[in-house]
């Protein structure tokens, strides 16, 4: 049976989870673990506090805070309540989380009151006191800051639990369970609506095809509120009774005590956690012999990462995989025993029950071998965009095909190859970064008249952002200070970690940036 007909939603995996492994460790956090059924009694009081803050049936909330406990158990109080996560990216500014909350119609907030000098509500409301969901706010983890009610308190708003389960048992596989927002070409994120059916029945069948198992554990490096950490991370795991560790900060020091101390057999993330880890001092000294299964995304794997991966991290299987948001982050992907030259040279098959197809120019699709536009149909692509019509219909045609933007082409077994990107897209650490959200953040200071952004090779994070920077009649900055504006006003990704500075941008006769001339520029430069 697959995963969304037998589970129905996302909560109700916690509670079928609950029966199947009773009181085997469903999260592990410093000296925190927590059994399966313990998780379903915090979730049930999570679900029946959120109905007691007027939490209801499709009411967005906004969850912005690092991976934790506290995480996973406010997304399945909202969930199982009826109402629908907005994840906020942790290393946002309040400028970029005010939009997102403003553009989802977000009616509360749950937030850390404390991650990396951040409190979140205090920040937010000191940019925007008159957001919405700003009259309803919950503290998590720890110190309340200034949010209304702290998590302690949230858990005791509940009146019981029958309420809770009655709420659950209404949920179905086509209700929304999240909004995932993504940066895109225009410069504002756009909010990508899935359900719990299309992440249920596509990592219900990643995990069950990765050979996920009761007896692992996973180390969640990436962040929660990416479908890497959420879906392929918590959610995967506990429809296997996997345990779960989750890491907020990734230190690859500390990740490598947690692996040979947790005897984690799970690990999956971008290229650069693999790095570090392989390259780290203490590396050699750590029993990583429990390491099992891997997969990495975001871009392409050298052949001799995949070999070390499985030299000095002691991995049997690494895999790749592709995807984006708007298909639940799942298209592609290979599987066990593939060679180490297709995992590296190519991102797999399509998933069952999803067509993968490219296109010519002119829409026509092209045979194998031949580079064309990637284009998705099937149960992952998402509904649409949060109350956007316009950006939908350019993005999903008329035959449900999701247009990718991406290049690449199928090989003869049919796996697929990318090619390029987005047209400007660039991953940094596996994080996707478009230039122009960043050129429209950077043209808010002062110093800076015309900016153009692309990116540029790096040894470590595979690319970072160069900012071509016209500056403004009378000013003189740095490259400094332009990063340091950055820092202050866009999250750490998107700072460019380059900066050149220009008379004036290349442009073609329609005033287009000849962004392909800044890539010629910037090995000598790019000097006035």
């Amino acid at each position: 049976m697959r995963h969304d007909q037998e589970f129905q939603s996302i909560p109700n995996v916690v509670r079928a989870a609950a029966r199947r492994f009773g009181d085997a460790t469903a999260l592990v956090e410093g000296d925190r673990r927590i059994g399966f059924r313990e998780l379903e009694g915090l979730m049930v009081r999570a679900v029946a506090s959120a109905q007691a803050l007027g939490i209801g049936p499709g009411d967005r909330v906004g969850l912005c805070a690092p991976n934790s406990v506290e995480w996973i158990v406010a997304a399945l109080g909202i969930q199982g309540a009826g109402g629908v996560v907005v994840p906020l990216n942790t290393r946002f500014k309040a400028r970029e989380l005010s939009y997102i909350l403003r553009k989802s119609g977000a009616k509360a907030l749950f937030a850390a009151a404390s991650f990396l000098g951040n409190d979140y509500t205090a920040d937010l409301r000191r940019a925007d006191p008159e957001l919405p969901a700003l009259r309803t706010t919950v503290s998590l983890p720890g110190a309340p800051g200034t949010a209304d009610v702290t998590w302690e308190r949230f858990l005791e708003l509940g009146s019981g639990p029958a309420q809770a389960h009655e709420a659950i048992d209404r949920l179905t596989p086509d209700h929304v369970s999240d909004v995932m927002f993504t940066s895109g070409t225009t410069g504002h994120p756009k909010g990508v609506v899935l359900t719990h059916g299309q992440s249920l029945r596509a990592y219900g069948w990643m995990s069950s095809e990765y050979g996920f198992r009761a007896s692992d554990s996973f180390l969640v490096i990436p962040p929660f509120f990416h479908c890497f950490g959420y879906k392929a991370g918590w959610l995967a795991s506990f429809l296997h009774g996997v345990t779960v560790i989750p890491m907020a900060v990734f230190d690859a020091g500390r990740a490598l005590e947690v692996i040979e101390r947790e005897r984690v057999s799970i690990l999956l993330g971008p290229p650069t956690i693999f790095h570090d880890l392989i390259h780290h001092p203490g590396r050699p000294g750590r029993d990583l012999s429990s390491l099992r299964v891997s997969m990495t995304g975001g871009s392409t794997i050298p052949e001799s990462l995949i070999r070390a991966m499985k030299k000095d991290l002691s991995f049997d299987v690494v895999l790749s995989a592709y995807g984006l948001t708007e298909s639940t982050a799942l298209v592609t992907t290979t599987r066990p025993g593939d060679t180490e030259e297709t995992v590296a040279r190519t991102t797999g098959r399509p998933i069952p029950d999803v067509e993968v197809r490219l296109t010519d120019a002119s829409g026509q699709e092209v045979p194998p071998g031949r580079d064309g536009e990637i284009q998705v149909r099937g149960y992952n692509v998402t509904q649409g965009y949060w109350d956007d019509p316009k950006a939908t219909a350019a993005a999903i045609d008329g035959d449900d095909w999701l247009h990718t933007g991406d290049i690449g082409h199928l090989d003869a077994a049919g796996n697929l190859v990318i090619v390029d990107r987005k047209k400007e897209m660039y991953i940094v650490g596996g994080f996707n970064a478009y230039p122009a959200e960043i050129e429209k953040l950077l043209l808010g200071c002062e110093h800076i008249a015309q900016v153009a952004v692309i990116g540029v090779p790096d040894a470590r994070m595979g690319e970072v952002g160069c900012a071509f920077v016209v500056p403004a009649p009378g000013a003189d900055p740095t490259e400094e200070d332009v990063v340091a504006w950055a820092r202050e006003h866009m999250a750490n990704f998107k700072v460019p970690r380059h900066v050149r500075f220009v008379d004036a941008l290349p442009r073609n006769a329609s005033l287009k940036v000849l962004k392909d001339d800044l890539r010629a520029r910037y090995g000598d430069g790019g000097r006035r």
